[in-house]
């Protein structure tokens, strides 16, 4: 069976963007954002939790999230989960992480939340081509328009 990865979130970016170069020559954006539940507990108390999400945006993607987002910015991303593993230099242990590969992406709120002097603008999407996303699926084998999401 062919395996399927697909994440949304919304939340805000916890720290700026930071870009960088592969040794291919690919620019690769890495950020991390927040995403807030507020719940109620077993008493009827409301309690909130906040999930941290790791994420990178290859190529034009990147470039524009590096240069348009900051700090507290408001985003709804989706994307693929992919898992990352490496040895650790300084003590020799394996390791690894999950973070969302993002494919898409919208500013959400209002312009006065991402600090730039109040712009009309309250939501900006951003459509890439597929292309400037590094994907392992061959084109036509997965028909996004049937899934039911």
């Amino acid at each position: 069976m062919r395996g399927f990865s697909k994440v949304v979130i919304a939340g805000n970016l916890t720290r700026d963007p930071e870009l960088r170069t592969t040794t291919g020559g690919s620019n690769v954006c890495g950020f991390s954002v927040a995403v807030n539940r507020v719940y109620r507990d077993s008493s009827g108390e409301q309690k909130e939790s906040v999930s941290f999400f790791d994420c990178s945006a290859w190529n034009k993607l990147g470039e524009t999230i590096n240069q348009y987002a900051k700090k507290g910015t408001g985003v709804l991303i989706s994307g693929r989960l992919e898992q990352r593993s490496w040895e650790d230099k300084a003590t020799g242990q394996k390791r690894s992480r999950v973070e969302i590969v993002v494919e898409d992406f919208n500013f959400i709120g209002n312009a006065r939340d991402n600090g730039d002097g109040g712009a009309s603008s309250s939501s900006a999407a951003v459509d890439m081509p597929e292309s400037s996303v590094p994907d392992d699926i061959p084109e036509g084998e997965i028909d996004l328009s049937e899934v039911p999401f």
